[in-house]
């Protein structure tokens, strides 16, 4: 096996953009709007709580991200993706089998009362098994984190690469790309990476520094928190280190269940009481060097891929299992489904696509319920009947659909939501204040819940309706809202 000897190093780039550049090309020109293979290799790259905007592709000024704006600018980038639920288990969960959580009874990474049979009985419907049964073969590298087997993949259809999450995981899969044959059967490799989850020990090791998790820290946090060589603190601050998000304050009339979900897990409760400006500062400053780094390990399996010849035969997908909230109301981490913790990066390239660069704005997709459909879809395998996903390959297409959802569906450790695009309106099941609700053409930072407000009331009752029904459909139990 070709061995890659590339040692992986992270340099903390400065927003001025003096950063070595990352050539990547995903495929030859000349195959440009050509007919698609009946079978094609399929490469699914994740990140682990990577939120929508943490692409410098996006218009985010204060990163690099080279090989994602790369995939990006030879594709499509739909910019309204969305987690089913924005934790890893759950959200995962519903990536390998385009269902929601809630209906194996999983709300959160330890759901105690998870249905243990029904998860099992989904094995041969989920992605690797479903493309083994059609002569895939199947790999899946790094990050695991699923229901029931933990960081065992193979019952879910896939031989495993690595269990690294990180340098190692984008060498080994850069080998075996470099070791393919075009001859050999179609491939699908899922390569999981671990950062820029490393932002989660911030507030951990600062609120609670004797703690197990805490002592465990990663080296990457460590490197990723460095400020540039060169520079003095208040240079470092006045030049190069984030601002506050302009959301940074707590929402008015937050949802009871935010303080009941940061007092459960006590750390981020501290924080969110005692950090400074600055901490909160260093914090977003550490997620996005994180996020150059996950980059920088992506841009190698990238370039393998070029270098081995397959990819005018290879689809890349691109996404994120959740985000993080990034100081956004006063907030780290994820669960709430506030933006930055629920709108996630999709991004789809393929060689023979017609046009390329597409932004779309438009049409709300939901990875956890749309990748399965999606890669059934590009492969020519029959999805399992009763999923409420759907292909987003005609949107690549750019073909005009009138059909599409006007809705999606999210799910968290204490509620419900329903989305439009537009609209917000949740449902949780606790707690005094339970009902929120956003219009975000008015109000993209979410700083004012107006579940109250009179000039909605129509559009209130309307989602609320929609949202009761869908779960009762679904079976789904929830705590119905007090009449007012």
């Amino acid at each position: 096996m070709t061995n890659i000897t590339t040692k992986m190093t992270h340099k903390t780039h400065l927003t001025s953009g003096l950063m070595l550049p990352i050539l990547i090309g995903l495929g030859s020109c000349i195959n440009s709007g050509n007919k698609a293979p009946e079978h094609p290799n399929i490469l699914v790259i994740m990140t682990d709580q990577q939120s929508a905007s943490m692409m410098s592709c996006t218009g985010n000024k204060w990163l690099k991200t080279p090989a994602m704006d790369a995939i990006a600018s030879e594709g499509i980038r739909f910019t309204c993706a969305y987690a089913t639920n924005p934790v890893c288990v759950p959200s995962r969960f519903s990536l390998q089998t385009g269902r929601f959580p809630s209906e194996i009874r999983m709300r959160e990474n330890s759901s105690p009362g998870i249905d243990k049979a029904k998860v099992q009985s989904l094995y041969s419907k989920s992605i690797g098994n479903l493309f083994q049964q059609a002569g895939y073969q199947t790999y899946y590298g790094g990050k695991v984190h699923l229901p029931v087997n933990g960081s065992r993949i193979k019952p879910w259809g896939y031989e495993p690469l690595t269990l690294d999450e990180r340098d190692s995981l984008a060498i080994v899969c850069a080998d075996f790309l470099l070791n393919r044959k075009k001859e050999d059967k179609p491939f699908l490799l899922f390569a999981s990476f671990i950062n820029p989850h490393d932002i989660c020990y911030d507030a951990i090791r600062w609120a609670q520094p004797d703690s197990k998790l805490a002592k465990n820290t990663p080296e990457e946090l460590d490197e990723a928190l460095q400020l540039p060589e060169g520079i003095s603190e208040e240079e470092f601050f006045r030049k190069f280190c984030p601002p506050l998000p302009d959301n940074h304050q707590p929402m008015i009339g937050e949802l009871s269940s935010v303080d009941s979900l940061i007092k459960l897990r006590s750390f981020r409760n501290i924080v969110r009481e005692k950090w400074s400006e600055k901490d909160w500062r260093m914090h977003r400053w550490a997620y996005m060097r994180l996020t150059e780094r996950v980059d920088a390990q992506i841009a190698i399996v990238m370039e393998a891929l070029k270098k081995s010849g397959l990819s005018e035969n290879t689809i890349v997908i691109f996404t994120s299992d959740h985000g993080d909230h990034d100081a956004s109301h006063k907030l780290e981490h994820k669960t709430i489904l506030y933006e930055e913790a629920a709108n996630i990066p999709f991004l789809i390239s393929y060689p023979w696509m017609k046009q390329k660069g597409i932004v779309d704005n438009e049409h709300l997709v939901s990875n956890g319920l749309d990748l399965l459909p999606t890669l059934c879809d590009f492969a020519g395998i029959q999805p399992p009947t009763g999923l409420m996903g759907r292909s987003v390959v005609p949107l690549t297409k750019q073909e005009k659909l009138t059909d599409w959802p006007n809705h999606i569906y999210l799910e968290t450790e204490t509620g419900y939501m329903i989305h439009t695009g537009r609209y917000k309106y949740e449902l949780d099941d606790i707690g005094k204040i339970r009902e929120m609700f956003v219009d975000l053409k008015m109000d993209k930072g979410e700083t004012k819940n107006l579940i109250d407000s009179p000039e909605y009331k129509n559009t209130i009752d309307s989602l609320r309706s929609e949202l009761i029904t869908s779960l009762t459909n679904r079976g789904i139990p929830f705590n119905p809202p007090v009449a007012k």
